[in-house]
């Protein structure tokens, strides 16, 4: 789930180490450069040249010969004091790193290239640009002590990036309906987007979510629009034994979700989960029963449903949506197939909706409650 995503991220953070470990032992070879010029300026001779040095002193006069045994100290202590350049050597080893300021021209070029490949990924372009504008922020100016420090602070950063692209305010369904039990009132969640995206079969699979936490739900058959779909609705209805509340074909939409809120409230049923039919802003009458459902059952939360892997077009649907009833919640289906994982890390923080669930697979139980730090720990973790 969102290798690509991963590959992206971690790619990133090789590229910023090895540019700036390239630099290193470049400012190393200078340094060692500098420091064998510094020597020779000294008077330092090869160690070849000595035994010439001394037969030439043994030929000397007497007197030659103290005077040369009197500097022979003078230069025992300068064999003693070498040593002390030598430790600064090793010391020097580390010094382009200890003294390096990651710099803006060390990350923009690599930056530029994640940014083009998180938009092949289908991250929105906003949440791309405020991607690579954190990691900017976080890194530009910083002081390396240490090789490794690289690829630390590159990881990190990206890290608090895509933590602050997933911090949304999150809704707590379980508190919502203990809330609404207080009133003597069923949780009524209303579910929209286009057809195809798997939001029938969703229904069920919360259902079945809250059902194992003890609750019980009532599904109202508010599609009235699509062939078919009040079958379907059926189908998954009968394979988890909830009840179903559904009038014929071409009914009033919001009279099916009104009968479903008084069927929870007699019942003791704590859940009413709508269907509502798949469309698109652009299709006006569909659009103004959507509206009418929303005036008459007045929804506690209305959850969007969208396919993960249609990346962008999830997330353009899920404004469309905001913007023509106001979305408190997305759920994304299919999120196991997604590889990119574009739609997962832009749709919330486009809308500033948080993501509830992830649909994993095909059966009923397929269905888990999202976490921004799941998401953090899948892209990052080993």
């Amino acid at each position: 789930m969102f290798e690509s995503l991963k590959k992206k991220l971690s790619s990133t953070v090789g590229k910023i180490t090895d540019k700036l470990s390239k630099e290193e032992e470049e400012a190393k070879k200078r340094e060692d450069q500098d420091k064998s010029e510094a020597a020779q300026k000294a008077g330092k001779t090869d160690t070849k040249k000595a035994p010439k040095s001394e037969i030439k002193q043994e030929e000397k006069s007497e007197k030659k010969k103290k005077k040369s045994d009197t500097k022979e100290p003078e230069q025992k202590d300068s064999l003693i004091e070498e040593p002390e350049p030598s430790e600064k050597e090793k010391k020097g080893l580390l010094s382009f790193v200890r003294h390096k300021t990651i710099s803006e021209k060390d990350v923009d070029d690599i930056l530029f290239e994640l940014e083009m490949s998180l938009l092949e990924g289908d991250v929105a372009l906003e949440v791309a640009e405020e991607i690579i504008n954190s990691v900017k922020e976080d890194l530009v100016g910083r002081k390396i002590k240490r090789k490794n420090d690289v690829s630390e602070f590159t990881k990190e950063a990206l890290k608090n990036a895509i933590s602050k692209i997933l911090e949304v305010d999150s809704q707590n369904i379980d508190e919502l309906i203990q809330l609404k039990q207080k009133q003597g009132e069923p949780l009524k969640i209303m579910f929209v987007g286009i057809n195809g995206t798997g939001k029938t079969t969703t229904i069920a699979k919360i259902a079945t979510h809250f059902i194992e936490k003890g609750y019980k739900p009532v599904m109202a058959a508010s599609d009235t629009f699509r062939a078919g779909a009040i079958e379907q609705l059926t189908h998954h209805a009968d394979k988890i034994g909830v009840k179903i509340i559904k009038h014929k074909k071409g009914a009033d939409p919001a009279a099916v979700a009104f009968d479903a809120v008084e069927h929870a409230k007699a019942q003791g049923k704590e859940l009413v989960l709508v269907d509502t039919a798949g469309r698109m802003q652009t299709n006006v009458n569909l659009m103004d029963e959507m509206k009418k459902i929303q005036r008459i059952i007045k929804p506690d939360l209305i959850l969007f449903v969208g396919d993960a892997l249609t990346g962008n077009d999830a997330v353009e649907q899920a404004r469309k949506f905001d913007d023509a009833v106001g979305v408190d919640g997305i759920i994304l289906t299919k999120a196991d197939a997604d590889a990119k994982g574009g739609a997962a890390l832009s749709i919330g923080h486009v809308i500033n909706k948080p993501i509830l669930f992830l649909g994993t697979g095909q059966s009923y139980s397929d269905i888990m409650e999202f976490k921004p730090e799941w998401m953090v720990e899948q892209v990052f973790g080993e």
